[in-house]
């Protein structure tokens, strides 16, 4: 029975069905308590007369909420109406990959792109014990905005539609057990059509067989009837695809053929392994796309195929189309060629001169101007000052003092004039300017709080347009303000505390908001398309940045892919774009005990160090680049030993005896995991959100810094034999990811409101002033005897480590940090030392970039 709109569910009231099948019906609802839009699965009917499948069935839910990944359907709640149980989840725009393939066979660059994404979204679940058991087209969604989604993961094997004599029938019964069939004629593995266990395996059998019908829009197994499937499944390879697509690769061919292995010892034994070998795949396809193109020599080279071409059209000969590909691929002008990182780069009024702000060869940012025909670059004269906007009467608006913490940066507006002149300080504590059409006024993200190097968050941002009118007033951090060319709209970044991971906001010149986008795990780079139709974008849900056009309807496209991150800088008025190639990363370098020189121990692209043990012998970090399903937590010795993963998880401590870790592993819940043999203990299981944890010296409690529902971030005491967390500062006071606890367990340092810092009883009770901190200090831990506080510069290369002396505030220089290769060091984010006060390890990030003009994007 159709529910009415209106009805409601729980907390949820129903607006509209959406569809209707065999796993029940779909309805688009409200969600009141979080102001958003999502869809409700109503069970079916028969699953409330069986206990078992309505106890498997609340089991399997926990189980796909507990997947959090871009390329997997959210799962935010279940529930019982009326003893009816239904399935509340996000709500998605698009279609699924069944309905795609109804027009045909994909591009093989498309099969790639949904292959990668859906094997990472496998690789993420098969880590977490959960198989899907029901892979098919019907379980898998393709957004508006290209994201696939795979639905129904670890419900599937729940369903138990009538059967019907033909290969189309869905999921013929349900169970785990041996001698069980589960699955979809089709799809299924050999081994779930001989009813036998389906570990991860097997989804990846059903995964090759998804790719083969991308490709050739025709099943890899079919027969009259779902006997004859059954049987081609386990006894007959498929055709060969160069026999419906040949423009498809060896390569990508042997990788379907290596998914449909009969015996699952003989197929790829892991999704991510799969993933590698497309990406081998997706890069080589890219990179002969990517090659930048040295203008003036090869103009009379293309002048000359274009002829040729005509003369062989001219014979009646027959030109591929994929000539005519190649010959309208975009065409990448390369300006910088230094060692660096370039911050922002504009176009100056004429669209031949750029204007941008770059950190060449370790030196601090400073802003350069070249041509499009130049390969010189000239400073400006004006050091530390980074670009933000240049007009069109020719100014440009620059950002002094540039203080970075993380993905923040901060500093003094001012404008130049763009021919030579001394800058005109203007505004502080400013983010990003932008300015107007006509060049007389100015759009500005300001930031309502200090800038703290401890600080995890740091406070609120506005947006004032003119300066002195607040028309937006949003979160932590605010990038990328855009100016429609109608001057009727603004376009930005809205980002989390300290990451670039945001959405893309377009409000009305009130700062109403007209679009907001989903949430990027990396969104940095925004500029209107000259006619004012569309907001160009770089953004990633995984892997590196792309980009991607969004227009005023909210109708997203891809435009480029490419092996490296891209991060759009401007677009011209002749449509010719600006944009940085970018290789970030996260290092990791320690010294050894005697040993004499530095080492470099990173792991894979992103290593983030959380811990070192009190001999300085092991250290603890976490993993959350491009190598890794969401976060991963490992140890590894200092002395460069491999690396051993222990678990999922963003923060963890280690213990005083190096025994036991600490993390934020299961859904943000603290876990505690041995470092060699033994069982994990859960030791929390609260809705709150758990993000950096510390033990205690005595090892019975751990701090943690967390947020819980619909309250601010804050620190708490956590006991380790249970109950519930004891508050230690205010709400919105928190420790940072050093997260500084006195020797004797009974202080916390965090920041206050006052944007000063202060020790915090654990125990409660009134805060204490520390002499002698400065703004730019970040605290790393306390001395052993107590009396000190050691420090860094987070926002200086090369950085000194302090120690401060908390009751005179006394300074005294410990170490002087230089990476051994400077060059793109932005910041170094963590430094560590041991007790033995001779053993360290440290964290810089580097990003090396390179400045293209990019023609024929449209």
């Amino acid at each position: 029975m159709v529910l009415a709109k209106g009805t409601k569910l729980g907390a949820y009231e129903l607006s509209g069905a959406l569809g209707a099948g065999g796993m029940g019906e779909v309805y688009r609802a409200r969600d009141p308590r979080l102001k958003r839009e999502v869809a409700i699965k109503i069970v079916p009917a028969a699953f409330c007369s069986d206990p078992q499948r309505l106890r498997r069935f609340e089991q399997e839910a926990h189980a796909a909420a507990a997947l959090n990944h871009p390329n997997i359907l959210a799962v935010y709640d279940i529930g019982t109406e009326n003893g009816t149980p239904y399935i509340v989840s996000e709500l998605l725009q698009g279609e699924t990959l069944r309905e795609r393939l109804r027009s045909g066979p994909l591009p093989v660059r498309k099969v790639i792109d949904y292959a990668l994404q859906l094997s990472r979204g496998l690789a993420a679940a098969h880590d977490k014990g959960i198989v899907h058991r029901d892979l098919k087209p019907e379980n898998i969604f393709i957004t508006d905005d290209g994201r696939l989604k795979i639905l129904d993961f670890g419900l599937a094997k729940l369903t138990r539609p009538e059967a019907t004599e033909n290969d189309q029938t869905p999921t013929r019964t349900v169970g785990s057990e041996v001698g069980t069939v589960l699955g979809t004629v089709g799809y299924m593995s050999p081994e779930q059509v001989r009813g036998k266990p389906a570990d991860a395996r097997s989804d990846l059998f059903s995964l090759g067989a998804i790719l083969y019908e991308m490709i050739s829009a025709q099943r890899a197994f079919t027969g009259e009837s779902t006997a004859d499937t059954m049987a081609a499944i386990v006894k007959e390879e498929p055709p060969d695809l160069t026999e419906t697509n040949r423009t498809v690769s060896p390569a990508l061919e042997r990788i379907v053929r290596h998914c449909l292995e009969k015996n699952p010892a003989e197929r790829f034994q892991s999704a991510r392994d799969i993933a590698f070998d497309l990406e081998s795949v997706s890069t080589a396809s890219a990179t002969a796309k990517l090659q930048p193109v040295a203008a003036r020599r090869r103009w009379g080279l293309i002048a000359t195929a274009s002829i040729a071409a005509l003369l062989l059209l001219a014979l009646g000969m027959i030109i591929p189309r994929t000539f005519w590909q190649h010959t309208t691929q975009p065409e990448f002008h390369r300006l910088t060629f230094r060692r660096g990182s370039v911050r922002m780069a504009r176009f100056a009024p004429d669209g031949q001169t750029i204007v941008y702000g770059a950190a060449w060869d370790g030196n601090s940012v400073e802003p350069f101007t070249t041509g499009y025909d130049n390969s010189d670059s000239r400073p400006l004269g004006v050091p530390h000052a980074q670009v933000l906007s240049v007009s069109r009467t020719g100014e440009i608006a620059l950002l002094l003092n540039v203080v970075n913490n993380s993905f923040l940066h901060v500093g003094t507006l001012a404008r130049m004039p763009l021919n030579g002149g001394a800058p005109r300080e203007l505004l502080d504590m400013v983010q990003f300017a932008e300015f107007s059409r006509d060049g007389a006024s100015m759009a500005v993200v300001r930031l309502h709080a200090p800038v703290l190097a401890n600080a995890v968050s740091t406070g609120t941002s506005s947006i004032e347009y003119p300066i002195g009118t607040t028309v937006y007033r949003g979160g932590a951090s605010i990038s990328s303000l855009r100016i429609s060319p109608d001057n009727q709209r603004l376009a930005f970044a809205e980002h989390v505390p300290g990451g670039d991971d945001g959405r893309v906001i377009i409000t009305d010149r009130g700062g109403n908001k007209k679009y907001e986008s989903q949430m990027f795990n990396s969104l940095e780079g925004l500029a209107w398309r000259p006619d004012g139709k569309e907001l160009w974008f770089t953004a990633t849900s995984g892997g590196p940045r792309a980009l991607y056009a969004v227009d005023l309807r909210g109708r997203q496209r891809l435009i480029l892919r490419a092996p490296v991150s891209l991060t759009l800088q401007d677009i011209a008025d002749n449509g010719r774009v600006l944009l940085t190639t970018e290789n970030a990363r996260q290092q990791m370098y320690a010294l050894a005990a005697g040993a004499a020189k530095e080492r470099d121990i990173s792991w894979f692209d992103w290593s983030n160090v959380l811990a070192i043990s009190p001999d300085g012998k092991t250290v603890l970090f976490n993993e959350s680049g491009y190598a890794v399903s969401g976060y991963g937590i490992y140890v590894r010795g200092i002395d460069g030993s491999p690396a051993i993963r222990l678990c999922d998880g963003l923060s963890a401590d280690l213990s005083g005896d190096g025994k036991w870790v600490i993390a934020d592993s299961e859904r943000a819940q603290l876990v505690l995991w041995p470092v060699g043999a033994g069982a994990s203990r859960k030791i929390t299981n609260d809705r709150f959100d758990h993000i950096f944890v510390r033990f205690l010296p005595s090892g019975k409690a751990v701090v943690f810094t967390g947020r819980a529902p619909g309250a601010q971030l804050r620190s708490y005491l956590q006991p380790l034999d249970g109950g519930a967390p004891i508050p230690i500062t205010p709400d919105g006071i928190a420790a940072s990811l050093a997260m500084p606890i006195s020797p004797d367990g009974r202080y916390l340092v965090a920041s206050t409101t006052s944007g000063s810092y202060a020790m915090y009883p654990v125990d409660g009770g009134p805060a204490k002033a520390i002499n002698g901190l400065r703004t730019d200090d970040y605290v790393d831990k306390w001395s052993a005897d107590g009396r000190y506080l050691i420090v860094h510069q987070r926002t200086a290369v090369p950085s000194n480590v302090s120690r401060v002396e908390i009751a005179t505030g006394k300074r005294e220089l410990l170490k002087q940090i230089t990476p051994p290769d400077p060059a793109g060091v932005e910041s170094v984010l963590q430094f560590y030392l041991a007790n033995d006060g001779k053993s360290y390890v440290y964290v810089c990030r580097t990003v090396l970039s390179d400045l293209y003009v990019v023609d024929g994007l449209n």
